[in-house]
């Protein structure tokens, strides 16, 4: 419904200027959105796109965000401002009421009841007392900043009169830094500050010293060491039952570590493993393992993945090809080659200006994505028959007229660069035709490696080679827990104080982050 315009000419002058000025905000935000517009314009698959680097992604996340807040504070300043004056028998506009979005709160969280009683419950009729008729109620989210504590545990002796030297007390609780202040809840807290929200240890010790709590950086870090040693052998069975899936998806990343020798630092790397079985509904749950190497070389590659069966979803890598070289005696292991690598050379090319090529080889590839759509959670049998119904003629189409391209363009071009490519990796590629269980592309293992990035851009470099292991380590138990829905520091607290309590190294799976149930809360044990 249209409110009439207040016929006092001051209201209508009134409201004019205000009309003006939403007008001037509203095309200012819109300058704004069409920018960012026209950049995931480019994206052909929405956030899998691959023209938006990793970082140009998350600027374009920032940028948008500030536009959210800023339409939330005008929105906020609109209604603070006092209703238009009219006179006469003019009606004032309504107010625009904000739209939010308040979700629902978790049935878990614990309730604090606030009632808000009258000033008075005396009828100003009579003077009779009133009585409760109905309520109204709402809810809030609330929060408690991050408070330390201090656990004081008490051990009593007890003797016995009679008895000379008869003295009875309960042993020592054991703690996983002996001698040490911080218990398991508090190291936990720590590494997940470090290795999941990606905040450095001396950021964590200036937050701890604006609450009187003097602790330095290299105690937090001692205080990591220790946490990663302990749960070695946890990640290490971790990684075994990874390279026992018959399916994993392979991929490395860079490890800047600092060199005193040299006075600089040294390129490492993370090889990461992933299983990640749920776009075909697989029986095994998700997991990602990081492994550190001191370099990218073929050796480092078969060192982890030589003993291997199944099938390895990469890029096109030399040293995965490696892996199955005669020499290394291993057929068991099948390389299925990313489509996604393939279709970032094209990107590139049609980046660079008008390429009609380029552009219709995405476009093509993009059919067999939407395919991919269509049947993500159905049984590798379901994937397979719908694959060799509607992908098999596409990829076989894509080839034939690849091929046709390649012989009308400059041999020395990177558009034919891309198309050898594709050629080269193509029994790879084309190898999730055959196999329901096998992805088009690597993006599971490289959704779990974009953690890594961010605390590389955090930390610079790790400090040694055996602290980018803990890294790995830590890194490994974090992400896997994330990947099952498991709070991270309430498992890696828990696992904790199991392992310094002497849990036995026979049931190590018990600690895997997807058989892990929560312990009952202190408020459960009250109850």
């Amino acid at each position: 419904m249209i409110n009439p315009l207040p016929e006092d000419a001051n209201a209508l002058r009134a409201l004019a200027l205000e009309l003006a000025e939403e007008n001037r905000r509203l095309v200012e935000q819109n300058d704004k959105l069409r920018h960012i517009l026209k950049q995931l314009q480019n994206a052909q698959f929405g956030k899998r796109s691959e023209r938006l680097g990793r970082a140009d992604r998350d600027q374009l996340l920032l940028a948008i965000e500030d536009i959210e807040t800023s339409f939330a504070k005008q929105e906020a300043e609109e209604e603070k401002k006092p209703a238009i004056e009219t006179s006469g028998n003019s009606p004032a506009p309504e107010k625009k009421i904000r739209q939010t979005n308040r979700g629902a709160l978790p049935a878990h969280l614990p309730r604090i009841h606030v009632t808000i009683e009258p000033e008075s419950t005396v009828c100003p009729c009579c003077n009779g007392s009133m009585h409760a008729i109905g309520e109204e109620t709402s809810a809030r989210l609330d929060t408690i900043p991050a408070q330390y504590r201090v656990i004081v545990t008490h051990r009593p002796k007890y003797g016995c009169r009679a008895c000379e030297g008869a003295v009875v007390q309960a042993p020592a609780p054991e703690r996983l830094i002996k001698s040490g202040i911080p218990t398991e809840a508090l190291v936990a807290a720590v590494v997940v500050d470090k290795y999941a929200w990606h905040k450095p240890l001396y950021r964590q010790a200036e937050t701890m010293a604006l609450q009187g709590i003097p602790v330095d950086r290299s105690t937090l870090a001692s205080w990591v060491g220790t946490a990663a040693a302990e749960l070695k052998p946890v990640y290490e069975r971790l990684k075994q039952h990874l390279l026992g899936s018959p399916k994993i998806a392979v991929d490395e990343t860079r490890a800047p570590v600092l060199d005193p020798g040299r006075g600089r630092t040294k390129t490492g790397y993370f090889w990461g493993i992933c299983r990640d079985d749920r776009p075909w509904a697989g029986p095994d749950p998700p997991g990602v393992a990081f492994t550190y190497a001191p370099g990218r070389a073929h050796a480092h590659a078969i060192n982890l993945l030589g003993g291997y069966c199944g099938v390895v979803q990469c890029d096109g890598y030399g040293a995965y090809k490696e892996l199955t070289h005669p020499k290394h005696n291993n057929p068991d292991i099948v390389l299925a080659f990313c489509w996604s690598h393939l279709r970032r050379l094209f990107v590139e090319i049609n980046r660079t200006g008008p390429a009609p090529i380029a552009q219709e080889a995405l476009e093509r590839i993009a059919q067999l994505y939407a395919i991919e759509k269509s049947i993500r959670g159905s049984s590798a049998e379901e994937r397979r028959l719908v694959r060799q119904a509607q992908s098999k003629p596409l990829v076989a189409s894509l080839k034939t007229w690849l091929e046709e391209q390649l012989k009308r363009i400059s041999q020395k071009s990177k558009l034919a660069e891309a198309i050898r490519y594709g050629f080269n990796h193509w029994d790879g590629l084309q190898r999730f035709l055959e196999d329901g269980r096998i992805e088009l592309d690597t993006n599971s293992i490289e959704r779990e490696i974009r953690p890594i990035v961010l605390n590389r851009k955090n930390s610079l470099f790790a400090g040694h080679d055996e602290g980018a292991e803990n890294w790995a380590y830590l890194a490994s138990l974090i992400q896997t827990a994330k990947l099952n829905g498991v709070n991270p520091l309430a498992y890696l607290t828990d696992i904790l104080t199991k392992l310094v309590n002497g849990w036995p190294m026979k049931k190590l799976d018990d600690l895997l982050p997807w058989a892990w149930t929560s312990p009952p809360s202190d408020r459960e044990l009250a109850a």
